[in-house]
């Protein structure tokens, strides 16, 4: 099969695009033939191998997964002996490691059924991205209907998905994006949008319950300023600056400005299961969520859409097409 591997830690360019061995599935797996695959910022930390504290999970010296990605949805060519909730021919969308490729091995806990209203590249954009801001937004901020939501970032991957799953959750949404990304947003149903070339949130006197970070751009004194007093700071993001901690620098730097104080500061790695997947599954069925794909790349220059998300103007999900569709 064709697939995307790496070899070595670098620029994207270490990402080639070449023919390996199909995975083999074990009982509990079932081998899933990817249409198509979403990049999230995972993808270039693990590609270039920053911040060097990754490298404790993923390998010292040079990646222990050759092949990239996460997102996918596609069919599922087999079954291994203990998989009951599919069968071949099921489309599916999930999570797996190396979907990158015509095919990818998952297993039955990481992918549920996809919703029939959605394309595949649609579905490919949600899993982490959408799981990471209902996660968010549901489990650590615990929103409710009436409360004041501030993201921002509102424009990107995770962002698009946040300003839709707040406003499902009865929130009174406000975005940050850039210029470009102004329509955007408010066509996801934001109450507010800040334009923040033009205008800076910090400066006004409005107060959020949450703000949901996904830049880290701004400091953390910035941050609590225009929180309400109980309110809560979900840290998603942060600079892709310093080789050593990257943006973990300021998930720890989050925990302990927020420790002596009323306001809370939260951060978390999504949980990409099935369970999870059909809560997600409603919510696209309701219509309340739905995917933005700013550009689509076939599967041979998965080096170009890596770089590309890297450069941090995305409006919403970067796709990568395995298997062409409308």
């Amino acid at each position: 099969m064709k697939a995307i591997v790496t070899d070595s830690y670098g620029t994207p360019d270490v990402l080639t695009f070449r023919d390996v061995e199909t995975p083999t599935i074990g009982d509990d797996d079932l081998l899933v033939r990817v249409h198509a695959a979403s990049v999230n910022p995972l993808d270039w930390h693990y590609t270039t191998g920053t911040p060097y504290l990754l490298r404790i999970s993923g390998g010292l010296r040079r990646p222990k997964r050759r092949i990239r990605g996460v997102d996918l949805a596609g069919h599922v060519e087999s079954v291994g002996a203990n998989v009951t909730a599919f069968k071949p021919g099921d489309a599916v969308f999930g999570s797996a490691p190396g979907s990158f490729a015509e095919y990818a091995s998952v297993t039955e806990n990481d992918v549920a059924h996809m919703p029939s209203a959605v394309t595949f590249q649609e579905a490919a954009a949600m899993p982490v991205a959408a799981l990471t801001a209902l996660q968010g937004l549901r489990d650590h901020a615990k929103v409710r209907a009436g409360q004041s939501v501030l993201i921002n970032g509102a424009g990107g991957g995770v962002g698009t998905f946040a300003v839709q799953i707040a406003k499902s959750f009865g929130a009174e949404v406000t975005g940050v994006c850039s210029t470009r990304n102004v329509e955007i947003v408010r066509s996801l149903g934001a109450d507010h949008v800040i334009d923040y070339t033009q205008h800076d949130f910090v400066s006004d006197d409005r107060r959020y319950d949450v703000m949901v970070d996904n830049v880290g751009n701004r400091s953390l004194s910035d941050c609590r300023r225009v929180l309400t007093r109980n309110g809560t700071y979900v840290i998603l993001g942060g600079p892709k600056t310093g080789k050593w901690l990257g943006p973990v620098k300021r998930l720890v730097a989050g925990k302990v400005r927020f420790m002596f104080a009323s306001q809370r500061s939260v951060t978390f790695l999504a949980k990409e299961t099935t369970t999870e997947l059909l809560a997600l599954v409603e919510l696209i069925e309701s219509g309340q969520v739905r995917s933005v794909i700013d550009r689509r790349y076939p599967l041979s220059d998965v080096a170009d859409a890596v770089r590309y998300l890297a450069e941090g103007h995305a409006s919403g999900k970067v796709v990568i097409s395995v298997v062409d569709e409308p």
